[in-house]
């Protein structure tokens, strides 16, 4: 996660839907939840929903401005990095993917910290927590657990998982667990990455966890679900299957399928399974990331992962890791996508984001794709592959990159782009409002992260990610909007 681009705000009255890109072979006609999709993006007309203009609205912490909101939304931010938990540990920054559950009366955040670097190699980042706890002693990353209620007050909290690297997001499991996944594939056997920091002595890394909401992780990786950048882990309601989405920045990214070969009962995944990568069914290599026609759709197929876990050779390069999973499946046929980021399950559809996925727009920013973002979605029973929405401008969507979604199926987006970053509602029928922007002077340019709504509907909670980051409850008249 991150970006550098040049961005401007406009009024929600001056937003205009894609109008239609480039039309691919494969595409179908069929009906999907966003069902006015299409028509709306062919007229390119203003919304009708949401929850009117934002404004200022005071922080109810200590009276500083951070969020412009609609009218009738309060908030209150907590969790700002410096904050001393209460197993001791001090709360470092990146506060990243996130989500509420519910545990004996109580809402229980799970939230990652997406944090780089060897402690092997002097630098002045924080780690959480003990990483010889947990699974690297070298490496600062993992996840923290805290109580909180519908209006940002804080109870009880901890480190949940630590020695791990890059936490970026993840997603619930049926069985109230958190899969946090590494968005990285550091380790020992391989050179530097993006930082050029050494990563001599580290354990592999690139893996997802099982995080519980209560107690310590084990710190054990699920390897059969892959060595690759991982972002998202969508877990059906049933629990047998996982799709998982990749960032791989300045490369092509894939779309996966984790199937465990059973579960451990009752509430874990195993670390046997079977991975796959989506590819469109009669078109090798499709090139996903780049414009598509409004509301197509593609039948799909997958093809299998033979090794997902690889160990590489002395001299094997960052770049060279990188790609060694999604080539696999690329060689094969697998589509190819810009920065695969959030995914959400809603109504029986995997919903998730390209941040850079799309037409040449007007905005030019580093990594692979050259569009201001698509967000897809994927339906297991039927097989089909539906774009949902492409932005054709930034100021109608500008790099979305974590998702949720409302009980009516609404999308909330957020996006992270390096100007004004705004948290976008896209309703069922197609239509993009705004539901907050970062209004922060101290976090000019930062990423909205980790928005999950409380298990009542009630709350919704997001993270400012930065080194100086917190989390925020956001609360109003939500079934006054289009959520």
């Amino acid at each position: 996660m991150g970006t550098w681009e040049d961005s401007t705000m406009v009024g929600i009255n001056r937003r205009s839907f894609i109008r239609g890109g480039a039309a691919t072979a494969a595409g179908l006609a069929v009906a999907g939840p966003f069902r006015g999709y299409a028509a709306h993006a062919a007229r390119g007309g203003a919304t009708s929903h949401g929850y009117g203009p934002l404004g200022p609205v005071a922080d109810l912490l200590d009276g500083v401005v951070r969020l412009d909101l609609p009218p009738g939304f309060q908030y209150r931010s907590f969790h700002q990095a410096g904050t001393v938990l209460n197993d001791g540990a001090t709360l470092p920054g990146r506060h990243d993917g996130m989500f509420a559950f519910h545990r004996r009366g109580k809402i229980v955040l799970v939230r990652n910290h997406e944090l780089n670097g060897n402690l092997g190699v002097p630098n002045s980042e924080v780690p959480l927590g003990d990483p010889a706890a947990g699974y690297d002693p070298l490496t600062k990353g993992g996840t923290v657990t805290v109580e909180v209620d519908n209006w940002g007050h804080t109870g009880r909290s901890h480190v949940s998982l630590s020695g791990t690297q890059m936490n970026c997001s993840g997603g619930p499991t049926p069985w109230g667990t958190w899969p946090t996944c590494e968005e990285t594939v550091n380790g020992g056997d391989v050179g530097p990455d993006f930082t050029g920091t050494p990563n001599t002595g580290l354990r592999k890394h690139g893996y997802i966890f099982e995080v519980p909401t209560d107690g310590v992780a084990a710190a054990r990786p699920i390897r059969a679900a892959g060595r690759f950048p991982h972002e998202a882990a969508v877990v059906t309601p049933h629990g047998r299957a996982v799709y998982l989405t990749e960032d791989n920045f300045a490369f092509p990214s894939g779309f996966y399928r984790y199937t465990p070969v059973r579960r451990d009962l009752p509430h874990r995944l195993v670390k046997r399974g079977r991975l796959d990568m989506l590819a469109v069914d009669g078109i090798d290599g499709a090139e996903l990331y780049k414009g598509q026609a409004a509301g197509a759709t593609f039948p799909v197929r997958w093809v299998r992962i033979f090794d997902p876990d690889p160990t590489f050779a002395p001299g094997t390069t960052n770049d060279q890791a990188l790609v060694a999973v999604g080539d696999q499946g690329r060689a094969q046929g697998a589509a190819l996508f810009s920065r695969l980021e959030g995914g959400f399950w809603s109504h029986g559809k995997v919903y998730f984001t390209s941040t850079q996925g799309g037409a040449a727009s007007d905005a030019v920013t580093a990594g692979f794709g050259t569009g201001r973002g698509q967000v897809w979605a994927f339906t297991p029973g039927a097989n089909v592959l539906e774009l949902v929405f492409e932005s054709p401008v930034s100021t109608t969507l500008d790099l979305p990159d974590n998702v949720t979604a409302t009980r009516r199926g609404t999308l909330v987006l957020c996006e992270d782009g390096s100007g004004d970053n705004f948290l976008r509602g896209l309703t069922r029928e197609g239509e993009l409002f705004d539901i907050a922007r970062n209004a922060d002077a101290a976090q000019v340019g930062q990423e909205f992260a980790g928005a999950t709504f409380s298990p009542d509907g009630h709350t919704l909670y997001v993270n400012v990610q930065s080194s100086s980051g917190y989390s925020v409850a956001i609360w109003g008249p939500w079934s006054q909007g289009g959520m």
